[in-house]
């Protein structure tokens, strides 16, 4: 018998074409029904159990093969669905396997979304049972910020952090494991610093570029590591472009968005959407030094409020800031007269800025460095700003972290780099090799000689 469907009408396979990603219905009422996310949960777990081609991305994805294999079935439907929530709580949200490994992405009729479907699971779990007060303290960037950075406050929260007695107490009082790297904190703020260094140009527009940019320099760009403002100002000023930091911020909402507290994600978005877009209409772009805060204005809040037109204003003038380089480097409009080489680079690749679908322009802006060969690792460093803090999960975002940490000791680079610089310092905490981790903007300063 001939097969008289048409082309047209015949189910796409999602991974042939770009994935299609559906709004985040989290005011609904269903949305919040538990017996219609166990469903939802069933189908989708029994979908990635016959498949397991994510199997090696992250712990999500073993502990339920696992569930499934030990069950009396060994299918999911022998899975105690009071267990789904262990696979959820190895899901950081970092998007690569539905970017990069799923088959059944939509517009495949399967439309499976894994790490959005973690998200409601996290958002229940959350509505209906808290979270620990380490969990809230860890994803209230702003507010331990804001006190740890408070002047002789800050020393005194450095040196104990640094103090391998106190933070043995730290883990078995509050569980943040003895072995996991944390930020330090600055009272000199970027906000602070910043009239030193920063200058009116007249700016230059260029293709999808304004040639003025305002700059959410984040919790951790303003309070953890606020030279690496100078780097971008001096960086973009070097090639034309007028840059200035945002009037006044709150933090994105990416680790209240991990942890599931959608309500606060949405008072961090009603905080910070208004004087964004106000940039925006003013002719601004905007950049941030951090891939996970790109990646919430351009990705995250834009689904969860579909219907915000100043949230979509927003997520069109959002650039990573070395996508935003090459685009004018395209129009001709990037200086390329470097004084220093940077010799050989080792560049762990962020999963929140592989999954912006950009390319590596990090790695082709530096490649624009003469004597300089810049080697992408394209693995996930396990970090998840807190996953890789917790006494329960930080052993296990060490195994994620080793096929990185191996191959830049193989290297043996000059300099070892990533976007996101928890990330960076994760990987070189366990490296051999490496002994102070940079970011890609203090490297393309340092070639310029600024």
């Amino acid at each position: 018998m001939s097969d008289t469907t048409s082309v047209s009408e015949r189910p796409r396979e999602g991974s042939l074409e770009a994935p299609t990603r559906h709004p985040v219905d989290w005011q609904s009422e269903e949305f919040w029904n538990v017996d219609a996310l166990n469903e939802e949960l069933e189908r989708v777990y029994d979908i990635c159990h016959g498949c397991r081609r994510c199997v090696s991305l992250c712990q999500a994805f073993p502990t339920l093969f696992d569930l499934v294999d030990e069950s009396d079935t060994m299918e999911v439907d022998g899975v105690d669905k009071a267990d789904y929530q262990k696979v959820v709580d190895q899901c950081y949200l970092c998007d690569m396997c539905y970017m990069s490994k799923c088959p059944y992405v939509p517009p495949h009729e399967w439309n499976v979304d894994f790490p959005h479907l973690m998200l409601r699971a996290k958002a229940v779990n959350f509505k209906n049972n808290g979270a620990s007060f380490r969990d809230k303290t860890l994803t209230n960037t702003d507010g331990v910020a804001k006190m740890a950075s408070i002047p002789l406050i800050d020393v005194t929260v450095n040196a104990l952090n640094n103090n391998g007695g106190f933070r043995k107490v730290l883990e078995s009082t509050l569980g943040v494991h003895h072995a996991a790297p944390v930020p330090k904190y600055h009272s000199n703020s970027l906000r602070k610093q910043v009239k030193a260094f920063k200058k009116s140009l007249e700016p230059k527009a260029v293709g999808r570029t304004t040639g003025k940019v305002a700059f959410y320099a984040t919790c951790y760009g303003n309070y953890n590591s606020p030279e690496l403002g100078e780097d971008f100002y001096k960086v973009f000023q070097h090639n034309g472009i007028h840059i200035e930091l945002v009037p006044k911020e709150a933090c994105c909402g990416m680790p209240k968005l991990e942890l599931g507290d959608l309500e606060s994600v949405k008072a961090l978005k009603e905080k910070n959407i208004p004087v964004l877009a106000k940039l925006v209409d003013d002719g601004y772009d905007l950049t941030a030094p951090i891939p996970s805060c790109v990646l919430m204005y351009k990705q995250e809040l834009p689904l969860l409020f579909p219907d915000d037109e100043e949230v979509q204003k927003v997520k069109k003038a959002f650039f990573d800031p070395f996508e935003y380089l090459f685009l004018r480097h395209k129009e001709g409009e990037m200086n390329t007269e470097f004084k220093n080489g940077l010799g050989d680079v080792s560049y762990q690749v962020a999963c929140h800025l592989r999954v912006q679908n950009i390319g590596l322009k990090t790695r082709d802006i530096l490649n624009l460095v003469p004597n300089t060969e810049v080697q992408a690792q394209e693995r996930c460093s396990g970090h998840d700003g807190t996953y890789a803090v917790k006494k329960e999960t930080h052993d296990l975002s060490v195994k994620i972290a080793r096929p990185v940490v191996r191959k830049v000791d193989q290297q043996e680079p000059d300099h070892f780099i990533s976007d996101c610089p928890m990330a960076a310092t994760h990987i070189a905490n366990l490296s051999e090799k490496v002994d102070k981790p940079e970011h890609p903007m203090t490297l393309l300063r340092m070639a310029y000689g600024l």
